[in-house]
């Protein structure tokens, strides 16, 4: 059923446009209610600078990548990460990350934010309520926070950057499509950014093999299609964001005789643990020039 609404909302035929009209009711009554949020909603203005890495659809666009981009570009600063924690056992407000130790495992604190960890010197917390998070980083001293995926978190005050495939073919509001919020809301960010214009993904691997099996756990999977090295002579995809069973990629190993596991960084910290052969898929962002200095003047104002 994943597969199937992901192919509806990313790459559509003809014939996937008749389920969406179907289900244009409730896209109606979901968007809605986000402009009702949006029109009732006062951003606070917390006294720190806060810039949003967001987007308006469901799935991947790079939001992590980049976040692990900009920290680096502020590696003078104190810098909070904040995220929801997706996928996460754990519930409330939890450091992951702080003052240069990390205090969570990976199915306390979630993928991305453990991959965030790993990756930058930022601090990282992760909490439903942001509102409560940005107030605890504040209190810690921290000099810059960002937000993943809060776009539309209307009652903040802060810099929005929005995220971008290089198409999008399905522009309806969920169910229907894969926007979250009518096509339009996009205005309100402060910063449009749009992939292979003005950021690009860069993809390197280590540990190639002539036999792998691709596991991963991300959101529309398909686009690793036009990254995957030759070798790949098998894939197990669970849902975005689920944690592995290491009798599983095991048994399915053996069955098709892989050498190697290829991942994803972001799977990697899930998987890290098993002890198993890795073939690593290491993405990252080639940003503009142009898009920091935009940063930068915010940063400055």
């Amino acid at each position: 059923m994943i597969e199937f609404f992901e192919r509806v909302y990313y790459n559509p035929k003809w014939y996937h446009y008749i389920i969406s009209i179907m289900l244009l009711p409730l896209s109606l009554i979901y968007a809605l209610v986000g402009l009702f949020k949006l029109f009732f909603s006062k951003p606070k203005d917390y006294g720190i600078k806060i810039i949003s890495i967001g987007n308006i659809t469901v799935g991947g666009s790079g939001k992590t990548p980049f976040a692990i981009e900009l920290i680096k570009h502020f590696k003078e600063l104190k810098v909070c990460y904040i995220s929801r924690g997706y996928g996460r056992v754990s519930k409330g407000l939890l450091w992951v990350k702080k003052e240069g130790k990390i205090l969570q495992n990976v199915e306390q604190s979630g993928d991305e934010a453990m991959l965030v960890a790993n990756s930058t010197n930022a601090d990282v917390i992760v909490s439903k309520d942001r509102a409560k998070a940005i107030e605890l980083a504040k209190g810690n001293g921290a000099d810059l926070i960002i937000l993943d995926d809060a776009f539309s978190k209307v009652n903040i005050k802060k810099f929005d950057i929005l995220l971008e495939a290089k198409e999008l073919k399905n522009r309806f509001v969920l169910p229907s499509g894969p926007l979250r919020e009518f096509y339009f809301s996009r205005s309100r960010a402060d910063l449009i950014l749009k992939e292979e214009i003005d950021f690009k993904r860069v993809v390197e691997f280590e540990n190639l093999s002539d036999k792998m099996l691709l596991v991963t756990a991300i959101a529309n999977p398909n686009r690793l299609e036009p990254y995957l090295p030759k070798g790949v002579v098998a894939k197990l995809i669970l849902k975005d964001h689920s944690f592995f069973k290491k009798e599983q990629i095991i048994q399915k190993m053996q069955e098709i005789g892989a050498k190697t596991i290829l991942t994803t960084q972001k799977d990697m910290v899930k998987l890290e643990e098993f002890n198993l052969p890795i073939t690593l898929m290491k993405l990252r962002l080639n940003i503009e020039d142009k898009v920091f200095k935009e940063i930068d003047r915010y940063y400055a104002k």
